[in-house]
């Protein structure tokens, strides 16, 4: 089975690749090896990446429900949103449009873990990942 290509560019988040954001732990940009997302030296960065943007959309743009903050990570012009929302929630044990406190880190791992899972049908990453790209943020 092929691996899915978020965690082959360890990007498991698969953010989208934008010259403006300068990532730290950021593999140079190769259109030849991948052309739409970023690519990460280590899961950590990716997951490190993944936590600073939910920060953002919390801080910056006031998105505090999953429905919210995930209508945001996952628009609907590329993704079945409502079904994304629905696992995520579900993952959690939380409704929808329930207030999550990113500044938590468990919240903040375990919404992670969500979207990581629904991103490429699995979430293959032991709790010292997560803590190590936690660290890095």
């Amino acid at each position: 089975m092929a691996i899915q290509r978020g965690l082959r560019n360890n990007n498991p988040g698969n953010i989208d690749y934008n010259p403006i954001n300068k990532w730290q732990g950021a593999v140079p940009y190769d259109p030849a090896i991948e052309k739409r997302f970023c690519r990460f030296e280590s899961p950590e960065y990716g997951i490190r990446a993944i936590m600073l943007l939910l920060e953002t959309y919390q801080q910056k743009y006031g998105l505090k429900n999953i429905s919210d903050l995930i209508s945001r990570w996952a628009p609907n012009n590329e993704n079945n949103t409502n079904s994304y929302i629905k696992s995520v929630s579900n993952s959690m044990n939380l409704s929808p449009k329930a207030v999550v406190n990113i500044k938590d880190k468990a919240t903040l791992i375990s919404l992670v873990k969500a979207i990581i899972f629904y991103e490429n049908g699995q979430q293959p990453y032991n709790d010292s990942v997560f803590d190590k790209a936690y660290s890095l943020i």
